[in-house]
């Protein structure tokens, strides 16, 4: 198995490549703090996932910010700001979508190939019932659409393709270190629970939204 994945150098992203070398994963990652792969610099961004001619089985995108220009996620309206929109779309929504567009390239036409992006459950338009969190959660709805948009496409030409975006559940990483109170999964644990889930979805799936454990999630 030959395997790219975006934001090797992250808390989920490092241990997604950590359990796909173990399983015996052939890896490609691109980082920010390692490769320079930089989602706040597109064209640079654009440059290393061009130069790629590799052919993948699996493409996991596991980039993403909670905040951008200030700490916490917003609590109601009147912190909403331009900037932490922007930067957040920028993040989690326009950088997926640019490694997206390289995935009729990148994925093999005749077989089974998986384009894979973190995403969240606060992106969920029918599951939002606490509000706030404006930037992070229209951002995250936004790459949603993009990935379901994006599945559609694939289907035409890669008719094995299984393109989905992915809950990972609350991750022990420095993303989540701010927020008490809830039970957190190991970057492990919910890098081989998504995994596992992948290896457990088919062509009939492509273009959904699942949990940790393969729940659907709702749009």
């Amino acid at each position: 198995m030959r395997a790219l994945v975006i934001g090797d150098s992250g808390g989920i992203g490092g241990a997604v490549a950590e359990v796909l070398h173990a399983r015996g994963a052939d890896v490609v990652g691109l980082s920010r703090a390692r490769t320079g792969f930089d989602l706040l610099s597109p064209d640079a961004a654009e440059e290393q996932i061009a130069a790629l001619d590799d052919v993948f089985d699996l493409i996991f995108v596991a980039t993403g910010a909670l905040v951008s220009t200030r700490e916490r996620p917003e609590k109601s309206l009147k912190e909403v700001s331009a900037a932490e929109l922007a930067e957040q779309f920028a993040i989690n929504a326009i950088g997926p979508a640019l490694v997206l567009r390289h995935a009729p390239r990148l994925l093999a036409r005749a077989q089974r190939g998986v384009f894979a992006v973190l995403s969240a459950r606060v992106g969920s338009i029918g599951d939002n019932r606490a509000g706030g969190w404006y930037s992070y959660r229209a951002s995250k709805a936004a790459l949603n659409q993009i990935v379901h948009t994006g599945a559609i496409e694939l289907a035409r030409t890669h008719k094995q393709a299984v393109c989905v975006a992915l809950h990972p559940g609350t991750v022990e990483t420095s993303f989540t270190a701010g927020f008490s109170g809830r039970e957190k999964l190991s970057a492990e644990e919910s890098a081989t629970r998504l995994l596992d889930v992948l290896n457990g979805l088919d062509a009939g799936d492509t273009g959904g939204f699942f949990d940790y454990s393969g729940a659907p999630v709702v749009w």
